[in-house]
């Protein structure tokens, strides 16, 4: 069964072509991290799948529905997006954004807030206001927006960019987990985290998936070499694997 999934996948801005030809299926569960090089359309291809931007040709699809044919209830109920940068247009507090998220402000979501602010170890923070926080903090607050629904299908883009070490590796190893219940597709720099908590990776350059296959099977495919333009020397460690590159 396919949650989600994208044929033949085409976005043209202006003389640029973002994606050509792309096309990925996505089961109901599991966590996919989604890797390539800076404009390799990695964002671009996770808007087209949230239905926030519309493709050139090709199309989506989210649990056998065309995505174009969802009204955006359905599908903010289908697909929680994540995005790399975020800025509201009220300086709210960090309770209020969170409830903006849970979409209606009753028991449920009262509960559900206090259980999200206690996940992402923001209750000490629940009335601070938007502008007063760090990088770091808007992170956990944007991350709890969009997971306080749980929705089925989860898009994030580098959600871990300006967290700290621990709270990078406390975010990334959750959406990783998040995957036992539901999907998780994460757009990952930082290639050693997208190796050690994520089951399946997707490599794309230029616009295209030039690589996809569990974790496991892609770390030594000479194709990952090739998208990223270096030589990886490949380390085993207890943690999982570690790769540091070198110029062809």
């Amino acid at each position: 069964m396919t949650a989600l999934s994208a044929d033949a996948l085409a976005v043209k801005r202006g003389t640029a072509m973002l994606l050509r030809g792309l096309s990925v299926a996505l089961p109901p569960t599991g966590s996919v991290a989604l890797i390539g090089p800076n404009g390799a359309g990695k964002t671009t291809l996770l808007k087209v799948l949230a239905g926030l931007e519309a493709p050139t040709s090709g199309s989506v699809r989210a649990g056998g529905r065309d995505l174009a044919d969802l009204t955006k209830a359905e599908r903010a109920r289908t697909i929680g997006f994540l995005p790399q940068h975020f800025e509201p247009h009220w300086d709210l507090t960090v309770a209020q954004l969170v409830e903006i998220g849970a979409g209606r402000v009753d028991r449920l979501a009262f509960g559900a807030l206090g259980r999200t602010l206690a996940t992402y170890e923001l209750a000490e923070l629940e009335r601070r206001r938007w502008s007063t926080l760090s990088g770091g903090e808007r992170a956990r607050v944007l991350l709890a927006m969009v997971l306080v629904t749980d929705p089925p299908i989860l898009l994030a883009d580098e959600p871990a960019a300006a967290l700290d070490i621990r709270h990078r590796l406390d975010v990334m190893q959750a959406l990783a987990e998040r995957g036992r219940e539901r999907l998780s597709v994460v757009v990952v720099h930082d290639l050693d985290l997208a190796f050690r908590f994520f089951e399946r990776v997707v490599v794309v350059e230029n616009g295209r998936v030039v690589a996809d296959a569990a974790a496991g099977e892609l770390i030594n495919d000479p194709r990952l070499d090739a998208a990223f333009g270096v030589r990886f020397e490949r380390l085993k460690t207890e943690e999982g694997w570690s790769l540091s590159a070198a110029t062809r």
